[in-house]
C-alpha cells in the first residue's frame, strides 16, 4: 500500500518543492553556476578580440546560492574574481569598483547560502516529524485483513499534507472484519483532529461492539463530545460502515449522510440498495436507528468505495466523473491495481483535482474463493 499512496500523486511534489527546501535540487541548478563560468571562459578564449561577456560572471554566486552550499558557493565566487583579473581571458580589465562588487556579492551570496542550508535542514527536520505524525493518524493499510483484500488511495487536497478531511480504516476484531471510510467538515490540518478522534473511536469499537449500529453510535457520540465544549459547534462526518462475517459470505453496511459502496460482480456494477441516515455528529443515536443492509458476497466479488472527491470532479466544461460507467472498463482482480486505474481515469478526466479523494476497495474472499 505504500506503493501506491507514493506513486499516486496528483503532481510531482519534489520537482516544484526545492525552492521550498521540501526536495533536492534538480542536477540543471547545481550544473548551471559551472556551466556560465565554463562558457564565458571559452567563449573569451576562441573569440579573436575582447567581448564584452565580463556582466555574466556576476550572476555566478547568485546562482549558486539556490543548488550549492556555502563552501562551493564561496569556490565559484573565488573563481569569478581570478577569471576577472587573469590577463588571458582578457575581460575589459576590470576597474577596482567592478572588482570589489562582485567581492561583496559572492561574500553575500555565501551568507544567503549558509542561511538557506540551515533552512533547508530545519525544514527536512519539520516534515520528517510532520510526516511520521500524520503517518500514525492513518497509517498505511495492511494487503490483507482476515479474509479481505484491501487498497486505499487517499490524496489530500492541501498540498503537502497526507491527512485531510477524508480517512478510512480496516481492522479485524472479535466480531469479524469491519471498515469505515468516511469524510468530515472542513479540509487539510483543520480536520485532522476530528479524524485522529474518530479512527480512535472505530479502532476501539471494532474491538467491543457487537454491530455495525453500535459501531456507528460509537462514531456519533465521540464527536458530539468532542462538539460538546465548543459554541456554536457544527462538528459532522459522513461515514459507511462495513461488517464482513467471519467466512466474508456476507457483509453489513450501514451508511451515515454518505452513499454506500459499488459492488462489481461479473463484470458489472451493482449500485446497493444503501439507504443513508443522518451523519455522525447530529446526535444519531437519539434518532431513528439506521438502516443495516446485508449483502450476500460471491467469490470475486469486490467493494470500491469513493469519496465526493472522485465522484463530484468535474472537467473544464463541468461534467461530473461519470465513476459508475467507467468503473467496469477499469476492474482489475488486484484492489491496488483498481484503484490505480480509476485514479489515472480520474485525473485524465479532471487534471486539477481540488477535493481531497479517498478510494477504498475491498476484496472479500470467502472460503472456495480464487
Amino acid at each position: 500500500m505504500n506503493s501506491v499512496r507514493g506513486r499516486l500523486a496528483r503532481r510531482d511534489p519534489d520537482r516544484r518543492g526545492w525552492l521550498r527546501g521540501a526536495a533536492r535540487p534538480p542536477g540543471w541548478a547545481r550544473v548551471l553556476p559551472s556551466a556560465l563560468l565554463a562558457g564565458v571562459c571559452a567563449a573569451e578564449l576562441i573569440s579573436p578580440k575582447p567581448l564584452d561577456i565580463g556582466f555574466l560572471l556576476g550572476a555566478i554566486p547568485p546562482l549558486a546560492v539556490l543548488a550549492h552550499g556555502p563552501v562551493m558557493t564561496a569556490v565559484l565566487g573565488a573563481l569569478v574574481v581570478v577569471v576577472l583579473t587573469v590577463p588571458v581571458f582578457n575581460l575589459d580589465n576590470p576597474g577596482s569598483t567592478d572588482l570589489l562588487t562582485v567581492c561583496f556579492v559572492s561574500v553575500l551570496s555565501v551568507l544567503l547560502s549558509y542561511v538557506r542550508t540551515r533552512r533547508d535542514a530545519q525544514l527536512v527536520t519539520e516534515r520528517a516529524v510532520a510526516e511520521a505524525a500524520q503517518r500514525a493518524v492513518v497509517p498505511p493499510l495492511p494487503e490483507r485483513v482476515g479474509p479481505v483484500r484491501c487498497a486505499g488511495l487517499y490524496r489530500a487536497a492541501q498540498s503537502g499534507t497526507l491527512v485531510g478531511g477524508d480517512f478510512f480504516d480496516v481492522r479485524a476484531g472479535p466480531y469479524g472484519v469491519r471498515a469505515v471510510m468516511g469524510d468530515v467538515q472542513g479540509h487539510g490540518l483543520s480536520a485532522v483532529a476530528t479524524v485522529a478522534s474518530l479512527l480512535g473511536a472505530f479502532r476501539e469499537a471494532v474491538l467491543d461492539q457487537p454491530d455495525p449500529e453500535a459501531v456507528a453510535a460509537r462514531l456519533d457520540r465521540r464527536l458530539a463530545v468532542d462538539s460538546a465544549g465548543e459554541p456554536h459547534a457544527e462538528l459532522f462526518a459522513t461515514a459507511v460502515l462495513l461488517d464482513f462475517s467471519a467466512d466474508a459470505r456476507l457483509v453489513r453496511i450501514v451508511a451515515c449522510g454518505q452513499a454506500g459502496p459499488l459492488l462489481l460482480r461479473g463484470g458489472r456494477v451493482v449500485e446497493l440498495d444503501v439507504e443513508p441516515c443522518a451523519p455522525l455528529g447530529l446526535s444519531l443515536t437519539e434518532a431513528a436507528p439506521p438502516r443495516v443492509v446485508s449483502v450476500p458476497l460471491r467469490a470475486g466479488d469486490r467493494l470500491f468505495l469513493a469519496s465526493d472527491g472522485v465522484t463530484e470532479a468535474r472537467d473544464a466544461d463541468g461534467v461530473f466523473y461519470p465513476l459508475v460507467d467507467r468503473l467496469p472498463g477499469l476492474a482489475a482482480e488486484d484492489p491496488v491495481a483498481l484503484a490505480e486505474r480509476v485514479w489515472t481515469d480520474l485525473v485524465g478526466h479532471c487534471p486539477d483535482v481540488r477535493d481531497d479523494v479517498t478510494m477504498l476497495v475491498l476484496a472479500p474472499r470467502p472460503p472456495g474463493g480464487p
